[in-house]
């Protein structure tokens, strides 16, 4: 009797354009690294501060896409969960013809997110659901927030996932 085995994901059109893009990102980073190491080499008080400058921009990227990748690793696994209760936020709200979300019921479902959130701050069940409230309505900025704050709070439920 054969055992029912796994099926694997395929990636998404969107995780393979963003593998691609980090992969053309860190093509760039090599070769500016390469200029700044050029630079330094000449020696020149003025070389050498414009190579350690082009050196630390490409780090301080290489972070901030590192914390993107973390983030969407993490909330991947927190919609993996929420998808095995049943959960998981589903959009079913009311578009354009040109596919924009119709603001008032972005609005109208934002605010049981909010109320959940408000009645159990500590739930990061009911904060991944506000960030998506969040980006129904357009603020994308306070939807990142809102996503790492539950990924905090599920990290801080599960012991440091």
């Amino acid at each position: 009797m054969n055992a029912a085995v796994p099926r694997r994901r395929r990636p998404t059109g969107g995780l393979v354009a963003a593998v691609a893009l980090s992969g053309l990102l860190a093509l760039y980073f090599v070769l500016v690294l390469g200029r700044s190491v050029a630079l330094v080499r000449t020696g020149e008080p003025v070389g050498v501060a414009l190579g350690l400058a082009f050196a630390l921009l490409p780090l301080v990227a290489l972070v901030l896409i590192a914390r993107e990748w973390l983030l969407a690793l993490h909330v991947q696994r927190m919609a993996d969960t929420l998808a095995a209760a049943g959960d998981l936020p589903v959009d079913r709200l009311p578009r354009s013809p040109g596919g924009r979300i119709d603001r008032e019921a972005a609005r109208a479902a934002f605010d049981p997110a909010r109320d959940a959130v408000e009645a159990d701050p500590e739930s990061w069940a009911a904060w991944y659901h506000l960030a998506f409230a969040y980006d129904a309505a357009g603020d994308r900025r306070r939807a990142r927030e809102a996503l790492r704050t539950a990924r905090r709070l599920w990290r801080t439920a599960a012991g440091s996932r």
